[in-house]
């Protein structure tokens, strides 16, 4: 029994020793983005003038592997990754039949891995910038080595926002936002940003402002109010220059009065509500119920929005300076990603 005794203290503390090693490592080499960081511009040919409509899609890819048949661990599922990398290439040829048929002037895009486990490699912006002829901005918001949770684990992730456009943009930037988690978990968890990119308006001293985002998931609330008073501080900045904006994406929150789509299951996970008093003077949200914009990952999708736990959960945040003409969420019934995208047509007064 002494023996045996030795023997298990030894097997514990040779894991106990194995996990400080992991978490000493992951934390050596996090990734530890600046507070703003400038990024490459693309080389677009159109212009934009006062008086010109434009239109604006935003939609979160969910990494072209979570089409209709997943599920995810995070919501209720069991699944980590797809099982197969023609599942992902599948998807991401769908994601693109739909960016195509939108023939949208800007794309954001979320949840686009250029080298992960979860997504076989596949460098997923480089395969939509073929798709669509433009090329893409890039910003990291999950970087990590490795993922070590659950089992099988996730692996190495890298991954973020792509905003897409053959607009002539001056100036690209990443910004970052509050952190939601603390050491150790923080290590490998997402470092959500805003792509910032700067559009100058011809015959104008003024330029448009796009903001791309995906605001946090799964925290229990502080994380995404952080995050949406740093948004809110940078729409304020730019209307006071007298700037046209618009901020889209995924607000990981539903909208005041948005009721279309009740909650069953309130032991998965429920969306926070943003409303007018969350934006500066001067903007309006640009959002649709016509159809969900999200299922929950608890399984795989029923085909029926009555029968899912869906939300509304993406759109735009538009300075006033901009006329709304449509905002329409895309019905597709999730069949390559568990978001919809939603598209925006205005024109600059």
């Amino acid at each position: 029994m002494k023996k045996f005794g030795k023997i298990l203290g030894g097997i514990i503390l040779g894991i106990v020793l194995i996990l400080l090693a992991a978490v000493a490592i992951l934390t050596a080499l996090e990734y530890r983005p600046d507070q703003i960081e400038t990024l490459n511009t693309t080389s677009g040919k159109q212009s934009i003038s006062t008086g010109d409509s434009m239109t604006i899609l935003t939609y979160n890819t969910g990494y072209a592997g979570l089409s209709k048949d997943e599920d995810f661990f995070m919501d209720g599922g069991s699944k980590v990754m797809p099982e197969t990398k023609d599942l992902v290439k599948h998807n991401m040829k769908g994601i693109a039949g739909i960016l195509n048929d939108a023939d949208a002037d800007v794309c954001f895009l979320q949840e686009v891995d250029i080298d992960s486990k979860r997504s076989y490699h596949i460098n997923e912006k480089a395969y939509y910038e073929k798709a669509l002829g433009v090329d893409g901005i890039f910003a990291c918001n999950f970087k990590c080595v490795y993922v070590p949770y659950p089992l099988p684990t996730i692996g190495k992730v890298e991954s973020g926002l792509v905003t897409y456009s053959d607009y002539k943009v001056s100036e690209a930037s990443r910004i970052a936002l509050p952190e939601s988690f603390k050491w150790p978990v923080k290590t490998c968890n997402l470092k959500r940003c805003m792509l910032e990119t700067r559009i100058p308006i011809k015959g104008s001293d003024k330029e448009l402002v796009l903001i791309n985002f995906h605001l946090e998931a799964y925290d229990s609330g502080e994380g995404k109010i952080a995050q949406r008073k740093v948004l809110v501080k940078k729409l304020k900045e730019e209307y006071e220059k007298g700037n046209y904006v618009i901020a889209g994406g995924d607000f990981n929150q539903t909208f005041d009065g948005m009721d279309t789509y009740p909650i069953h299951d309130k032991d998965s996970w429920v969306p926070g509500k943003v409303g007018k008093e969350d934006i500066p003077e001067g903007f309006s949200y640009a959002v649709s119920d016509n159809v969900p914009t999200c299922r929950l990952l608890n399984g795989p999708y029923s085909g029926n929005y009555d029968d899912s736990q869906v939300y509304v959960l993406d759109g735009f945040i538009v300075s006033d300076n901009l006329k709304i003409d449509q905002v329409e969420n895309i019905d597709t019934q999730f069949e390559y990603t568990d978001y919809q995208p939603v598209k925006l047509n205005v024109t600059l007064k």
